[in-house]
């Protein structure tokens, strides 16, 4: 049990169906991942092979062993205030010009896609009350499709690594320190919507209709090009007219769509539905 060979033709299937269920794409060279990170979840559910893995997440009706699946390939690398120069943009240029075209008859309404542990939509959040707007003016939504980080979402207790970009004032006008965790306080916690959603099923999102600012950074890098075309169609539904999306800013659209059009404002790349 403690070297659980994980074969070719194994180590292959468990990549398509990782694919077919989320558009996750692993390539060959992420073998010894794989076999590295769910051999601890095999061992735990007391299954002698890999093969056995297979079967348990494919007959499983629950939906936790696939979420622990999930959990176990995908890194989840987020903090608060992660490439400011795009949240600066959105909050100081793109916040107003939006409200000024709705004429204060509506909110603004945000979507952190693939949000993980919450810190990119919290992060928003502090950034526009700072700035003066009222609770009133946006409503942001979170999504992800591991469950076991929205949980960590929802209770929203960091640690130093998470916050090591917050600055000073944030820091002790919204969380209060206990050891080495930090707690967002509860008028933070309460802006922001936390739910399930797979990029490239239709059916999750259209929950998420009318937006008209999306993130998506770092997302789209683990999807292969018919993946990340399938989920870019859904964000570009999601969106407004007029909506923004914006990406990681070393990722790029342009081989992906020609349905979302570059916009630079203040050196920063988004893209505008038009």
């Amino acid at each position: 049990m403690l070297n659980l060979p994980l074969s070719e033709s194994t180590f292959r299937d468990i990549r398509d169906y990782i694919y077919e269920k989320s558009g996750i794409y692993i390539s060959d060279t992420k073998k010894y991942l794989i076999e590295n990170r769910l051999s601890r979840i095999i061992r735990e559910n007391k299954l002698n092979s890999f093969e056995d893995y297979l079967k348990l997440i494919k007959q499983s009706r629950n939906g936790n062993d696939l979420n622990r699946l999930f959990d176990a390939v995908t890194t989840n690398e987020t903090y608060f205030f992660r490439e400011p120069r795009q949240l600066n943009v959105c909050v100081e240029g793109i916040m107003p010009r939006i409200l000024a075209q709705k004429k204060g008859a509506k909110n603004v309404r945000i979507w952190s896609a693939a949000c993980s542990t919450g810190e990119e939509p919290y992060t928003i959040s502090l950034m526009l009350m700072e700035k003066g707007y009222l609770q009133k003016q946006f409503e942001i939504y979170g999504s992800d499709l591991s469950e076991g980080v929205l949980d960590s979402a929802k209770q929203a207790v960091y640690n130093s690594y998470s916050i090591r970009n917050l600055p000073e004032p944030y820091l002790k006008k919204y969380f209060s320190n206990s050891g080495q965790s930090y707690t967002l306080s509860s008028s933070v916690k309460n802006t922001v919507k936390f739910m399930k959603v797979n990029l490239i099923e239709d059916k999750n999102i259209k929950q998420l209709r009318g937006m008209d600012i999306i993130f998506c950074r770092n997302v789209l890098i683990y999807f292969d090009t018919r993946a990340k075309q399938r989920a870019v169609s859904n964000l570009y539904d999601s969106l407004n007219p007029g909506g923004y999306l914006f990406i990681g800013s070393s990722e790029s659209l342009h081989s992906v769509t020609r349905a979302l059009r570059p916009n630079v404002v203040d050196k920063v790349i988004m893209y505008q539905k038009v």
